[in-house]
């Protein structure tokens, strides 16, 4: 059955296996990175269509920065001067392979740091002689170039912000560039219901680059979908920004506590529930989850969960099947799992009218607070 696999992924890629560069650039540790989060799905998806696939760390690495001196362009033509990671183990990988993938998180509305160096140094690629294309003028290529493929994330809710980033592969890469996949929100994705959903495209995304040579509008149009309005999206984040201000810790150690963004309102605690949502976790779920709120916000909200879809309203639109009458803080610290709900009942924090059963469900229809896998 290998035999077999190995035979069909060289036939999909015309004979000869398809080798990938892809260039990390972001600084932090990969269970802590957006950027590699994604990264890693791509890969996974261009390795079970059969192609060879490279990742590097552009932060584990020595990478001098371009001093400028042009021995790359003169003395020694197509070789760089620095003796480093770059010049005797990366560039070469780059060189020989048939897309390079270039990873990086929008800082600035730009790329990273490291991955800016790393671009700098592809110059002895290019010649030093001025060239005109449509009215455009570049240096020509000194060999052939690997295609292009951009992956950014960023914590802004709207895909407007990579703009800058975009245009600015498209210039410096121009024929070569290929495709790029672009995720906003990426801070609030990792409690969206959406997760999953966009991951297994981003996976989709790199068997079409390996075996159509790009990704389909349809599979972009669900890794770049929104989670939210741009305006809730947005809301949610300075939420979480404000917790951590609030309580003292990075967002790294929001997650480890597997904290959720304190809602300032009822409105809030409705989006934040509805991006904590767990489909699976709910699969056959029928119920309305009434909430009775007095203390910091007073009012009554629903949510209607329904063989794993999920809908909020505030007030008593439905027949509820379960109604808690509760603080509004006590319920926010219950489901922050800053006290224990057993413990909140019985000293009658709290109150529960209908199926009581449901309390137990709770946390699997409202999971993905609390996991962590696929970070």
């Amino acid at each position: 059955m290998r035999v077999l696999a190995d035979a069909l992924s060289l036939i999909r890629t015309g004979g000869l296996q398809m080798r990938v560069f892809a260039a990390n650039s972001s600084p932090r540790p990969d269970d802590e990175s957006k950027t590699a989060l994604m990264l890693s799905h791509l890969v996974r998806g261009m390795r079970e269509a059969g192609a060879e696939v490279e990742v590097v760390n552009l932060r584990e690495k020595k990478i001098n920065v371009c001093t400028g001196c042009f021995f790359c362009w003169t003395k020694t033509p197509g070789e760089c001067v620095h003796d480093d990671d770059m010049t005797l183990e990366i560039y070469p990988k780059w060189l020989e392979s048939d897309i390079a993938i270039y990873a990086t998180p929008l800082y600035d509305l730009n790329m990273s740091a490291y991955m800016k160096i790393f671009v700098e140094r592809l110059i002895p690629m290019v010649e030093p002689y001025i060239k005109a294309r449509e009215g455009r003028f570049y240096h020509p290529r000194r060999n052939r170039y690997p295609a292009v493929v951009l992956l950014s994330v960023c914590g802004y809710p709207d895909i407007s912000q990579f703009e800058c980033l975009s245009e600015s592969f498209r210039r410096l890469f121009g024929i070569a560039f290929r495709d790029e996949i672009l995720r906003s929100g990426s801070e609030a994705l990792l409690y969206s219901g959406k997760l999953a959903e966009i991951l297994e495209a981003t996976e989709r995304a790199g068997k079409e680059l390996v075996t159509r040579k790009h990704i389909t509008q349809k599979t972009l149009d669900i890794v770049t979908q929104p989670l939210d309005s741009a305006e809730v999206t947005a809301h949610l984040g300075n939420l979480l920004w404000k917790t951590c201000v609030e309580k003292g810790v990075t967002p790294q150690e929001f997650w480890d506590r597997r904290m959720i963004p304190y809602p300032d309102s009822i409105e809030a605690y409705l989006s934040i529930m509805r991006y904590g949502f767990n489909p699976e976790g709910a699969a056959e779920a029928d119920a309305v989850l009434q909430f009775d709120f007095s203390g910091e916000q007073e009012g009554s909200c629903q949510i209607k969960v329904l063989k794993g879809t999920i809908e909020t309203a505030m007030g008593t639109p439905y027949e509820p099947t379960l109604i808690i009458e509760t603080p509004f803080e006590v319920w926010i610290e219950i489901i922050s799992g800053e006290i224990d709900p057993q413990q909140a009942f019985m000293e009658q924090k709290c109150r529960a009218e209908g199926d009581f059963e449901l309390l137990l469900k709770l946390q699997d229809w409202f999971a993905n607070y609390k996991r962590r896998s696929g970070r």
